[in-house]
């Protein structure tokens, strides 16, 4: 599939890009950072690993190293604004409009989203910047928060510090560790390394979570 080998492959898929397109590859990678922070039907696009692809292109000279911080940092915080916007005004939406009986009536109710309310109240921070690591999660976590109606501003700071560290830590590890031989030689098995790392704090939380109860 083509999204999986420009995943696997986003080093040489990168390379190629800003060979034939130029300084339109900084737009390109906006808008997928956007799109995949932005839109809950897209939460199969690249993240983590186009950072450190990203960065690793920055350390030889391909691309501007504070260029792509900036504008993908502003892609990351954006992305995730919209996302809480439009989970702040469809959301309440979508459970007072479900079924008042059956299966729909149990899990899309007001006592459900206002319990969503007091966990983002009281864990809000914690579950926005975290989610920000975490591959799919980090695309429904603002729709989340905003559903169950996190304060903006909260929500505001957390998206920010989010969006600054989930950048700045991929683009950075690229930069720094990008073109070492061993990683640059097995790219594909280092991608996947990062999914799996990546994964780590959910399921930290969940083991925690679980010995809680």
């Amino acid at each position: 599939m083509p999204i999986v080998d420009f995943i696997l492959h986003s080093d040489k898929r990168l390379l190629e890009f800003v060979g034939t397109y130029g300084v339109w590859v900084y737009g390109l990678l906006f808008l997928i950072v956007f799109a995949e922070t932005g839109f809950v039907v897209t939460p199969f696009l690249p993240g983590d690993s186009l950072l450190f692809a990203t960065g690793a292109l920055c350390a030889v000279g391909a691309m501007n190293a504070a260029i792509c911080f900036g504008l993908l940092a502003l892609a990351a915080f954006a992305g995730n604004a919209v996302n809480y916007a439009v989970g702040r005004y469809v959301g309440p939406r979508i459970f007072s409009a479900s079924d008042h009986q059956g299966l729909w009536h149990k899990l899309l109710n007001r006592e459900y989203l206002q319990r969503g309310h007091a966990f983002f109240e009281q864990y809000g921070g914690k579950a926005v910047i975290l989610g920000r690591f975490v591959p799919i999660v980090r695309t429904f976590v603002p729709f989340v928060a905003g559903a169950a109606e996190m304060k903006p501003a909260s929500f505001g700071f957390y998206n920010l510090v989010g969006a600054v560290g989930w950048v700045g830590i991929c683009l950075g590890a690229g930069l720094l560790f990008g073109n070492v031989p061993i990683v640059k030689d097995n790219f594909s098995l280092v991608t996947i390394g990062i999914v799996g790392v990546s994964l780590l704090p959910a399921v930290v939380e969940l083991v925690r979570h679980r010995r809680a109860h």
